[in-house]
């Protein structure tokens, strides 16, 4: 009767560790596995139309990994995302977070001066908010909201105009109101100057 027990135990055991699946993996095998072709090890960005994603904050990218995941979010990243634990979603954030990020050299300082301006006061004719209410004057951004500073100016572009055509899916109900607002002489200014932040 003793043995039928314990057996019986095992099998409890055994199903209740299927249902959790299989262990989460670490973020150095995620990175190796599929972030790094894209991303770079370090979060550098292999290519300008990937983010860069060293420095970010740990919640931002959990978070747009979990909206990848669900369909919130739509592009490459949905089939990349679709395995992935909310364990793995965090550890990942974490790794790509205490990875030192990177500046891009600005070659034009004149006109990355315009970007300047705008990232600080926007533009009240226009009725265009300053990138730094949100984002933070250094471009740090917060938990919720991302870190700009030294992205990539194409990505930036990208994401830009995407908020601006609503085809950015996700997060983009104050963002299109301010990129609905911007002229393509800004965008290009302000890209250009967080990507040397």
């Amino acid at each position: 009767m003793r043995r039928v027990a314990v057996l019986g135990l095992g099998l409890v055991l055994a199903m209740a560790g299927g249902a959790q699946g299989a262990p989460a993996r670490s973020a150095a095998e995620l990175v190796e596995e599929r972030c790094q072709l894209c991303h770079g090890r370090e979060g550098e960005g292999s290519s300008a139309i990937y983010p860069r994603l060293a420095g970010q904050h740990a919640e931002y990218l959990a978070k747009q990994l979990g909206d990848f995941k669900s369909g919130r979010r739509k592009g490459t990243m949905n089939e990349m995302a679709a395995d992935l634990s909310p364990e793995e979603m965090r550890v990942l954030g974490e790794y790509f977070a205490a990875q030192p990020p990177k500046a891009h050299r600005v070659r034009d300082e004149e006109f990355a001066a315009v970007g300047a301006y705008l990232y600080r006061n926007g533009n009240r004719f226009s009725g265009v908010a300053a990138c730094q209410s949100c984002h933070g004057a250094e471009g740090q951004g917060t938990r919720q909201l991302p870190r700009l500073a030294g992205q990539h100016k194409r990505y930036l572009l990208d994401q830009l105009q995407s908020f601006n055509q609503r085809t950015r899916s996700n997060d983009n109900a104050i963002m299109h109101t301010i990129a609905s607002k911007l002229t393509e002489f800004e965008m290009e200014a302000l890209a250009l100057y967080i990507s040397g932040m």
